[in-house]
């Protein structure tokens, strides 16, 4: 075989893929993404401001990502029995209920540690019910499925360079009860956005037992090589590599530089997704797995930089190449996953992925503090990033993830 082969292609698109179906679709999602970036700023200053402490702030949003993690494949059965935009729908309209009441609350009072956990459970549940629809839905509405994930990733890289800001403001001035109000505005407008789409009539799957649906799309996980290996990798790199270098890279930042630097660090690392989503659109790779390896070793820079003692300027170039190399691998990854996969089992195989990262990453968040106590926060984040060459080299070494070839 020529070894042109195995080069990546860079295509100029020709086909806009800003068709009315995708008008609407980016619109609920954008919204969506943006009130999602509000959320972390919005419950910890209310979390705090009630005196609940930090240990308050790490319950109230460990809630969402445990029922997100526990709930998630059966929110991809569902989705499969009922149609993925008719849960993404149901989900955004009790995430609007759930997210409006925590704004009456704070505008009352002060809501206790119990009911605001217990609210975040279930808004993680409902966005457990609607996340598995979002892999199905892009093919659906979008001819270029490529480039619409890369102009998706763009528009997320910036939601969460502007929401953290926004909120900060917001909360500043008026309190967390507006924000929470704003945040549950976005999920009404993402739900009027995915009721108002025109697709075709879209089957549910055959009623079969729940079980039984649920065990076939484990079967198709498994059976792909491919996707199981890239998986089976990530359980290393979500927890030492993605998971890790998230708390103790803030911590090296705030002893090294100051709050401000770490904030203009996590912009350009926003900033940084958009270029790199830019380039996803324009590359289209032949063997995408092999390609979308780079995207993993320049994330394992993220943990490398807090851990030379950077000037802001490193800081900034360095989170910002980390942030482009995330979003490449991330639009590679998604339209592999929803060309490859048959649209009858995507929701259900995609919610596998999504859960077994999910509970990669949280593994990884705990084990950062005694990791870090027992080594020192330097030395983990340079093992971090070692681990991250070590499993982006996985990728090509891998044959079932090296040679996948789309054509």
């Amino acid at each position: 075989m020529s070894c042109a082969t195995d080069l990546p292609t860079v295509v100029a698109p020709t086909r806009s893929p800003w068709s009315p179906n995708f008008r609407l679709y980016f619109g609920a999602r954008t919204t969506s993404l943006l009130g999602d970036a509000m959320l972390p700023v919005a419950l910890s200053v209310g979390v705090l401001q009630a005196g609940y402490g930090a240990a308050g702030v790490g319950y109230a949003l460990g809630s969402w990502t445990a029922a997100v993690a526990l709930c998630m494949l059966v929110g991809g059965v569902l989705a499969d029995r009922f149609t993925a935009r008719r849960m993404m729908v149901i989900a955004d309209v009790v995430r609007f209920v759930i997210q409006a009441g925590i704004a009456v609350l704070f505008a009352l009072g002060t809501p206790t540690l119990a009911t605001i956990v217990v609210l975040q459970f279930l808004s993680g549940i409902a966005t457990a019910m609607f996340q598995p629809g979002v892999a199905s839905m892009v093919p659906q509405v979008a001819d270029d499925v490529q480039r619409a994930n890369g102009i998706l990733r763009i528009a997320e890289s910036m939601a969460f360079v502007l929401g953290p800001a926004a909120a900060g403001v917001l909360v500043s001035v008026s309190g967390p009860s507006v924000v929470f109000a704003i945040y549950s505005g976005t999920y009404a407008i993402s739900a009027l956005c995915l009721f108002a789409l025109k697709l075709p009539g879209a089957q549910p799957a055959a009623g079969a037992p729940f079980l039984s649906q649920l065990v076939e799309g484990w079967q198709e996980f498994r059976a792909r090589r491919w996707l199981f290996s890239v998986i089976t990798i990530f359980l290393l790199y979500g927890c030492f590599v993605v998971g890790v270098s998230l708390p103790v890279g803030a911590d090296l930042i705030l002893s090294t530089l100051d709050s401000a630097a770490l904030g203009i660090g996590l912009a350009a690392f926003g900033a940084g997704g958009a270029i790199g989503g830019t380039l996803a659109i324009r590359i289209r790779p032949r063997r995408p797995l092999a390609v979308g390896s780079a995207g993993w070793a320049l994330f394992a820079i993220y943990p490398l930089i807090p851990a030379l003692h950077p000037s802001l300027t490193t800081l900034i170039i360095g989170w910002a190449v980390a942030g482009a190399g995330l979003a490449f691998w991330s639009v590679i990854w998604s339209t592999t996953v929803q060309t490859q996969i048959p649209a009858a089992l995507l929701n259900r195989v995609y919610a596998y992925d999504v859960a077994g990262s999910l509970v990669t990453m949280a593994l990884g968040r705990t084990l950062a503090g005694p990791l870090a106590s027992l080594t020192g926060e330097r030395p983990l984040m340079v093992f971090a990033f070692g681990m991250g060459l070590a499993c982006a080299a996985l990728l090509l070494i891998v044959p079932a993830t090296r040679k996948l070839q789309i054509r």
